[in-house]
């Protein structure tokens, strides 16, 4: 038998290597809306989710590789711009390479076997008792309880086996921790979409494929027309502008930094349009370029 009959016969097919899954850091805990958004964007099996207690904790845990990448909310449209988490990003050593749109469907759940009436006390974020308060009036026995998260609160039930309490969260929770859920799509309006982007390190962030929006930061100088000037040089480019948001400068009374969202309609590049605007304005950032989310929503 020659050698190389032996190892042949002898050696075992290469096990074949599961991909590394990508560390995704999101505000809250599995099932949570960030968890969804991110198993939208990245794929269901390819994400591992690194919970963040905070939204600074998320930004801290990308900037210092404790996850690949990170999921961030920016915006709701019931509540508007997060803006703390605008200004989180101007400081940050980050990038938006992303965005995700997300319909927001708030579920009331609890331990198999309850019911509503045998509930008197439910607990979920603010935000999600704000959005689900009036069809709670139907039940004035229930106690709203506000929470650090949604899906937190649907683990917390679960682990403390709590009987007549119940949680307000997403589907995605109640599968994962075992609840079952008593009513579906309580919210109460149903135009209920939250806006997430992707961050990367800078370093790390690079251009994808089919790149057309882009989030920039800027302020501009406090005379008539400061802010007409960036503008008319941005219509000039043919650049599509999706939002503008203003926020006091602290220390500078009167005076507003510039969050700006546009979309490159025309042929020129949108870096060109960027440095057009640099004169006329102060601290320009660019936040993120990327291809733009899908908007079209379904119920």
């Amino acid at each position: 038998m020659n050698v190389t009959t032996t190892i042949t016969e002898n050696s075992e097919a290469p096990a074949s290597i599961e991909p590394a899954r990508l560390r995704v850091a999101i505000q809250g805990v599995a099932g949570a809306f960030h968890d969804i958004a991110a198993r939208q964007f990245f794929g269901h099996d390819r994400v591992e989710i690194i919970p963040a207690h905070t939204f600074e904790e998320l930004v801290f845990l990308v900037e210092n590789n404790g996850a690949d990448t990170g999921l961030m909310a920016i915006e709701n449209t019931l509540a508007g711009s997060i803006m703390n988490n605008y200004r989180l990003l101007y400081h940050a050593g980050l990038q938006a390479t992303g965005e995700v749109y997300l319909r927001i469907h708030q579920n009331l759940m609890a331990l198999p076997g309850q019911s509503v009436e045998d509930l008197t006390e439910v607990y979920s974020h603010p935000m999600a008792i704000a959005q689900c308060e009036v069809w709670f009036r139907q039940y004035p026995h229930i106690r709203l309880i506000e929470a650090e998260d949604t899906a937190l609160s649907a683990r917390m039930i679960r682990e403390g086996q709590l009987s007549h309490a119940g949680a307000i969260a997403s589907d995605l929770a109640a599968s994962m921790y075992g609840l079952e859920i008593l009513a579906g799509s309580i919210e109460t309006n149903k135009k209920n979409y939250t806006r997430f982007l992707v961050l990367e390190r800078q370093q790390e962030a690079a251009a994808r494929t089919g790149t057309n929006k882009v989030s920039i930061c800027f302020a501009v100088s406090h005379e008539v027309g400061s802010l007409h000037r960036v503008l008319s040089v941005m219509a000039a480019y043919e650049l599509n502008l999706t939002k503008i948001q203003s926020t006091p400068i602290m220390g500078k009374p009167w005076e507003y930094f510039f969050f700006v969202d546009f979309v490159c309609a025309g042929q020129m590049d949108w870096k060109q349009a960027v440095e057009a605007i640099r004169p006329l304005t102060a601290d320009l950032k660019v936040l993120g370029a990327y291809p733009q989310g899908n908007r079209q929503f379904r119920d």
